[in-house]
């Protein structure tokens, strides 16, 4: 504006002119804290630049840019607004100081003025918000994952942990009773004791196998897939019968009664049923000692009803002093995750009782 006015023929440099000029640019200074404030102020400055200083082609400069930094802040709305505003006012200093007509390429210039900067504005606050709500959702779906990998490495956890706990507890208990028998049968009655050792044997080498397939599966590399060790095939409730000889060398005689329509069973359903004989038969064998024991699965419409009994003693609580209850624990935890219910206490008659109900459509 300065330039203008020092290079026009009809306007006078004066101390007035160049400190009105100065003043109608310190707007511009406040657009990004104050932009409404700033561009009002820079509109009603236009008055006294066009009184004083009698200059036109760069006085909407200082406008324009507040013009510009309001719709950059406040967007589409307010930029709307200030149009609608300083429309009028536009046409008043053009009816006041313009000497051409409203129909003229002049009035469509001036209007420009007012409309350009407003609409670059908006596009930057548009282009702004829009890359910010991208970032967003980076982040969020990068969180997003972040949450399923430890929500999966979680649950793959527990169910190492469960199958590792189902394996070595079965396997333990086994082992210890039976090692107390032999200790108790060596002096007494020799070819007893070296069965009782066979058993020892035989029952620490399926843990060891069972133990040998799962870390297979950790060490199991996805680009060299011959890597990995031979697992060996899952066990359903079809096996509960071979848990009869082992229990058998603890003292535990075993009743078996399985429902022929088992062999249908999803794996998923038919693996936890399994599982949870296990877990059951082997607090059995931790808890009571030798006794008998009842299994009976029973497939009802769409439900699969496992129930395990026991005769005389009670059965796992971690409060017996003997057991932290994991067991129990883990067995709920398998009837959970395929939708099923378990409950566990004592019978009415004496002895313990466990009663899973599995869904056979969840899996």
């Amino acid at each position: 504006m300065c330039v203008e006015l020092a290079r026009s023929d009809e306007a006078e440099v004066t101390v007035a002119a160049v400190a009105a000029i100065v003043v109608a640019s310190l707007p511009v200074l406040l657009r990004r804290r104050a932009p409404v404030s700033a561009f009002v102020l820079a509109m009603a400055l236009l008055f006294a630049v066009l009184t004083v200083a009698g200059i036109y082609v760069t006085i909407a400069i200082p406008a324009m840019i507040c013009g510009y930094g309001l719709a950059e802040a406040r967007g589409r709305r307010a930029a709307l607004g200030a149009a609608l505003a300083a429309l009028p006012v536009v046409v008043l200093m053009l009816q006041v100081y313009s000497p051409h007509g409203y129909f003229t390429r002049d009035t469509l210039k001036n209007l420009g003025f007012v409309a350009l900067p407003l609409a670059l504005g908006v596009a930057a606050h548009d282009r702004r918000a829009y890359t910010a709500a991208l970032v967003e959702r980076a982040e969020s779906a990068e969180r997003t994952r972040e949450e399923e990998a430890l929500r999966r490495v979680g649950e793959e956890r527990l169910r190492i942990a469960r199958d590792v706990h189902d394996v070595v507890a079965h396997a333990m208990v086994a082992i210890n009773v039976q090692a107390g028998v032999g200790a108790h049968l060596l002096d007494r009655d020799a070819e007893q004791a070296r069965s009782t050792l066979r058993d020892i044997k035989r029952v620490s080498g399926e843990a060891l196998g069972d133990l040998r397939s799962m870390l297979g599966l950790l060490r199991e590399d996805d680009h060299d897939p011959g890597s990995a060790a031979p697992v060996r095939p899952t066990q359903g409730m079809a096996e509960i019968e071979d848990l009869r000889e082992g229990l058998g060398s603890a003292g535990v005689e075993l009743d078996v009664d399985l429902d022929p329509a088992i062999d249908t069973l999803p794996a998923a359903i038919d693996a936890t049923g399994y599982r949870i004989v296990q877990e059951a038969l082997t607090n059995v064998m931790r808890h009571v000692g030798p006794t008998s024991a009842r299994v009976r699965v029973t497939h009802r419409d769409h439900m699969v009803v496992i129930e395990v009994e026991n005769d005389r003693g009670y059965g796992p609580t971690p409060l017996d002093g003997t057991g932290s209850g994991n067991g129990l624990r883990g067995m709920r935890e398998r009837a959970a995750a395929v939708g099923g219910s378990l409950e566990a206490g004592p019978r009415a008659g004496g002895g313990w009782r466990v009663a899973a109900s599995l869904p056979v459509g969840a899996a």
